[in-house]
């Protein structure tokens, strides 16, 4: 069953140091863990590399015995949800493959998007695949080009040049360790220092809890080597324009990260300020739907001068709704996982804040939660505009038939979720809030125009769909 937030893609790492490093990469696989719940890996190289991975969280599939057995000064790691591939142990990361020049080792976050072409051609001139993970695709053309040119930075620049999509990678080349993003930098990736060398992590917070300094964003289209002692920036000049997807800011990444260059706590709380500027509403108290909706809801409060409350506590400790079969389990599941606080909401006009909408389910029931503790009015405001379109680029949204805004106008969502009003931010509002220039930024799932090219779909400036091959 389909989520109804945007899903988290997968969270990578990487580490160069004069210490052992599987403690750190566990910890930093810990920290993103937000990022892909399906399984954990990580690999290390000692005159060779070794690797340890498994299905569920970091601390189920990663045992402590295994990772204090791993032994080395470079390593990577990776958490994993899957947007292409299923779920299960062959495509859970990094890939390891033995080659003539070493061993090679592989991470990624985002989606190639013309992944099925590439392997269709492969596969016509006798490759096999393993996996069905677009990741595979990767190291393998990785691994032939290096066979030829036997330069791991040359081989990676030609990697580079022929994907097309989102990808942020770690990658280890017998005993050396890269961070590559794509040219226009769809998903997150920076490096910083650690206590005994330099690493490359999807997101800045892996710093502050492994006791280092955030030093900067990878920009796109550059290759980073990680060594003990300095980063080494290699350019490629394949970089023609940025693509950051806006939803890092909305959902994925943690709040006390920051994402090329912003604070995603001060944008979310940004955002919640526009959106009570847009969507004004009387009332007595506003309410997140944790935990996404907090920053969000904090900004709206803060605009709007209505009282914020914790008006809705969270079990922790239950599991996600969309992998409920029966959707009379789901419902139940909410109830599970959300319990209003009526003395907060009874006989009160609630502003419910979420970051977004994707297929209106959860949202419906949490309204009703809200009414049956009592509430005289429920208006829900969301911190992202209606999602129209699917994502090509890493995150799960596949499909128009899952989105609640599809064929419906924002008064009939309303209607569905059962809320006395509806209220979204608009692209422009959520483009100011974020503080990057609309080009910069991937808007396709709403606005259905694209940063690159997709079968079938509109490019950004393109006037009319016809216009394109």
């Amino acid at each position: 069953m389909q989520p109804d937030h945007p899903q988290e893609e997968c969270g990578v790492f990487a580490i160069a140091s004069v210490a052992n490093v599987s403690i750190d990469i566990f910890y930093a696989l810990r920290v993103l863990q937000h990022r892909g719940q399906e399984s954990a890996g990580i690999a290390v190289y000692n005159n060779g590399i070794k690797v340890i991975k498994g299905m569920g969280l970091a601390h189920q599939a990663l045992k402590t015995d295994d990772v204090n057995n791993l032994k080395g000064q470079l390593g990577i790691g990776h958490v994993r949800y899957s947007t292409v591939g299923s779920s299960n142990i062959e495509n859970a990361q990094p890939i390891v493959v033995s080659t003539n020049y070493g061993d090679i080792a592989l991470a990624h976050n985002g989606e190639i998007v013309n992944a099925d072409k590439i392997m269709d051609e492969l596969k016509k001139k006798g490759w096999a695949f393993i996996t069905s993970s677009d990741s595979e695709i990767a190291v393998r053309l990785l691994t032939n080009d290096i066979a030829n040119t036997g330069d791991p930075v040359r081989s990676l620049k030609n990697l580079m040049s022929m994907l097309q999509g989102s990808y942020s990678m770690t990658i280890m080349i017998d005993n050396r360790v890269f961070a590559i993003r794509d040219p226009l930098g769809f998903r997150p990736l920076c490096v910083g220092r650690t206590k005994s060398g330099f690493a490359a992590a999807s997101e800045s917070v892996v710093f502050d809890t492994l006791g280092g300094e955030f030093i900067r964003d990878v920009e796109p289209g550059e290759i980073v080597e990680m060594l003990p002692g300095e980063i080494r920036s290699i350019k490629t000049g394949l970089s023609k324009g940025k693509a950051h997807c806006m939803f890092e800011w909305v959902y994925i990444a943690r709040a006390d990260s920051c994402i090329d260059g912003k604070l995603v706590y001060e944008v979310r709380t940004r955002i919640g300020q526009r959106l009570a500027k847009e969507q004004p509403v009387d009332a007595d108290v506003v309410v997140p739907i944790p935990d996404s909706g907090r920053s969000h809801a904090i900004g709206y409060s803060e605009e709007s001068g209505i009282r914020y409350s914790e008006g809705l506590m969270k079990n922790r400790y239950v599991e996600r709704t969309f992998i409920m079969p029966e959707q009379s389990d789901r419902v139940t599941n909410v109830m599970l996982k959300l319990n209003p606080l009526k003395s907060v909401i009874k006989d009160k006009r609630v502003v419910l804040v979420d970051d977004s909408i994707v297929r209106g389910n959860t949202i419906r029931q949490i309204v009703q939660i809200v009414r049956n503790a009592g509430a005289k009015e429920v208006h829900v405001r969301v911190g992202s505009p209606p999602i129209r379109a699917p994502c090509f680029f890493g995150i799960d949204m596949k499909t128009r038939e899952q989105f609640a805004a599809t064929g419906r106008t924002i008064e009939e969502i309303g209607k569905m979720i059962t809320a006395d009003s509806l209220g979204y931010i608009s692209v422009e509002g959520l483009v100011d809030a974020i503080g990057h220039p609309a080009n910069d930024l991937c808007l396709g799932c709403l606005t259905e125009e694209y940063p690159m090219s997709v079968p079938g779909e509109k490019v950004r400036y393109q006037k009319k769909l016809d216009s394109f091959v």
